[in-house]
């Protein structure tokens, strides 16, 4: 169980940790999210989540999203390269079913490793 954890050192927390992927990203794209990344330098790769108001409309469905999202990224973050992730969720995302999501997430991990090992 604990290495499946969740902490701090796991996440981007600051506007600058999210601006530093969005200068120059690698993406990864899904119809429901858009998956960016780019190199850290740390010693584990780390998760930022932004489900936009505009997007999602409802509280209960960006709180959900972002809990299938973290839980994905828990179970997946051994497989993945020392890269700092962006999931970014689109319109429509909220009517997937939880299965939906980890699977479309799934393959968005593995289209994200292979891309950021290539290059």
């Amino acid at each position: 169980m604990g290495e499946n954890q969740f902490s701090r050192e796991l996440r981007l927390l600051t506007p600058s940790h999210f601006t530093h992927v969005f200068n120059d990203a690698t993406p990864a794209v899904s119809p429901s999210f858009t998956v960016l990344a780019r190199p850290s330098g740390q010693s584990t790769p780390r998760l930022g989540i932004t489900l936009a108001k505009k997007r999602i409309r409802k509280a209960h469905d960006r709180n959900r999203l972002k809990r299938l999202v973290r839980e994905s990224f828990r179970h997946k973050q051994h497989n993945l390269p020392n890269v700092d992730i962006i999931v970014i969720g689109k319109s429509g995302a909220d009517t997937l079913t939880n299965q939906e999501v980890f699977s479309t997430l799934d393959k968005l991990w593995k289209k994200l490793a292979k891309r950021c090992k290539a290059s």
